[in-house]
């Protein structure tokens, strides 16, 4: 058992300052839990709490989508010029040590964590926990907790974050545990829609350097944590997959002096780009670049690359070092399926393959498990139209209108000396359907290629929900609604029509998504569109006086969804406790590195 007293320190490079002392500091406004008085909630009235729990992000949702592909296109079209890494030199270069008082250390790894408040929670619960006993091994509260990226979703606005991510762990672990753990936090890119300025505020420059219960301890979107027995820790932001900005390099050549042959490395990175990589060939430059030019100079080992961005537990292992994709702190859950058994690192045909020899890693664990993700797939039919029903409505008022047109273009056929068959509103409204639905089949990423398979889906979908409409003006005409006073017809049209063919359309849009994910196309739009709050991970690691890394890699196979006040007065205790036990448990054996 590890007791209290967690020291950090934030460390001066003494070569360069021989004048300048490596002294212990305390973090400021940090007083004891016990003199800090606390409020405890008595209901789960928001009121009470301080902030409202959200429900999971609905990411088919007509106006969010609009909202997130604007968001999207500006971080695309903007982000340089919203890039507030380059001002950070002024907040200060600190480079900290983390160590337990007996010379080792508990670690914690969360990411994608805020979402809707029953998954978020039910993790934040397990991590605030003073122990976890999980298939036998005794896991005490981690020291350090370290969130890998997305900290908030939709978008980065502080009210997101309050509601979605720091009240969560607030009620998690309201005040500082004698250990007095320390948190630091990678941006992702979420986090990075509003240029950083919500995660600055939050996670750097907060008044009272605290969140929730952990300490915040960087000075930079990035940081660099010396860890026991020569292990380093050190969080890379590459805004949303663009660069390593110069700042930030300088800051990691001068971490880099510290290091040496013995060190060894833990990254923790918003992205893994050693999977996208599989798509987008490119992705892997800047983390291969950043390890060539930094790391490896000084003959220090990496040993682990951590990161969220894709809603999973998975391992890749390979000959130097463990690749491992952990997020599922509270997003959506991402499938499994689909994930290539074997990568090369770095990837054919770049530049980082040009300056560094290929590794092979074989995707050794991964959780859920590949036929539980199937299985979730599968559950696209009833989930989307009940965690979508935005989305259901549009699909219906787009199809009333496209229904209204078709039986218009009849009623002028069949009237008409020249019989035409196509009305001007007609085809554009048939060429609409089509090109949307051809631009809805995307690439897995952003910046990935369209491939023939592309096209082919989306232009047979949309001729799918073309001939879904004939069908339904057809059964339309045969009813007697088409013939009343106008505006009656519109009226039914609207009442009863509209929220039937809604709900079939979406169905032909959920047979589209299982088919397209089968040739990997739109499998995040697949599992998005269900909102998974099941199946949730992440990291507990140990790092032992003689250099010894475990990874305890928990997953939780369903979250809390119903939580009451817990009586407990200590003010470190959880303020929700679930009326249902959680049950974490191993993914997969330990993992143990040197």
């Amino acid at each position: 058992m590890i007791g209290s007293g967690t020291t950090l320190r934030r460390v001066s490079d003494e070569r360069d300052h021989p004048e300048r002392q490596v002294e212990p500091t305390e973090r400021p406004d940090r007083a004891p839990a016990g003199e800090r008085a606390t409020h405890r909630p008595r209901s789960t009235d928001p009121l009470e709490l301080g902030f409202t729990p959200r429900k999971p992000v609905p990411w088919l949702a007509p106006f969010l989508l609009i909202s997130t592909g604007i968001r999207t296109l500006l971080a695309v079209l903007f982000g340089a010029y919203l890039d507030k890494r380059e001002l950070q030199n002024a907040f200060g270069d600190g480079v900290f040590r983390q160590v337990g008082p007996d010379g080792g250390l508990w670690l914690d790894y969360v990411a994608d964590l805020g979402d809707g408040f029953n998954a978020t929670y039910s993790v934040a619960y397990l991590l605030a926990q003073p122990e976890l006993t999980v298939d036998g091994h005794r896991l005490p509260r981690a020291q350090t907790l370290v969130m890998g990226g997305d900290q908030v979703y939709p978008s980065a606005a502080y009210a997101a974050y309050e509601d979605r991510c720091k009240g969560p762990y607030q009620a998690a672990l309201p005040v500082a545990p004698a250990e007095k753990p320390t948190l630091f936090a990678v941006p992702g890119n979420h986090d990075w829609y509003d240029g950083l300025t919500a995660f600055l505020r939050l996670f750097v420059r907060s008044r009272d350097r605290n969140f929730a219960g952990w300490g915040t301890g960087q000075s930079r979107s990035y940081f660099a944590v010396e860890l026991p027995a020569d292990w380093w820790l050190l969080g890379v932001d590459d805004q949303s997959g663009s660069y390593l900005d110069d700042p930030q390099l300088a800051y990691f050549d001068e971490v880099a002096r510290r290091l040496g042959p013995e060190s060894k490395v833990i990254i923790a990175a918003p992205a893994p780009t050693w999977v996208k990589a599989a798509d987008n060939p490119t992705a892997y430059d800047s983390i291969d670049y950043f390890i060539r030019t930094i790391i490896d100079p000084t003959g220090a080992r990496v040993r682990l690359l951590l990161s969220g961005d894709l809603h999973h537990y998975a391992r890749y292992s390979g000959p130097d070092r463990e690749l491992i994709t952990c997020g599922g702190g509270g997003a959506y859950l991402y499938p499994t399926h689909k994930l290539p058994e074997r990568i090369e690192v770095p990837p054919r045909d770049t530049l980082a393959r040009k300056a560094s020899s290929a590794q092979p890693y074989d995707l050794v664990a991964r959780y859920p498990d590949a036929a539980r993700s199937r299985r979730y797939g599968w559950g696209i039919f009833p989930r989307l139209p009940l965690r979508n029903p935005g989305f259901t409505t549009l699909l219906g008022t787009l199809h009333t209108l496209l229904m209204l047109a078709m039986a218009g273009a009849t009623a002028n056929w069949a009237d008409s000396t020249d019989q035409r068959l196509f009305s001007v509103p007609l085809v554009v409204m048939v060429l609409v359907t089509v090109i949307a639905a051809a631009l809805f089949a995307k690439p897995p990423s952003a910046s990935g290629k369209r491939h023939a398979r592309h096209w082919i889906l989306g232009v047979g979908h949309g001729v799918a929900q073309v001939a879904l409409a004939a069908a339904g003006t057809w059964v339309w005409l045969a009813l007697p609604f088409y013939d009343w006073p106008w505006p009656l017809p519109a009226v039914a049209a609207a009442v009863l029509y509209g929220p039937v063919i809604g709900l079939v359309a979406s169905q032909l849009v959920a047979a589209y998504l299982l088919v397209a994910g089968s040739f990997g196309v739109n499998v995040n739009e697949l599992f998005a569109g269900q909102g998974i709050e099941d199946s949730k991970s992440f990291l507990r690691l140990r790092i032992d006086p003689d250099g010894t890394l475990t990874i305890y890699p928990l997953g939780v196979d369903r979250v809390a969804r119903d939580w009451q006040v817990n009586p407990d007065q200590s003010p470190t205790q959880s303020w929700l406790t679930p009326k249902s036990p959680l049950t974490p448990h191993l993914t997969e054996p330990p993992t143990v590195l040197h």
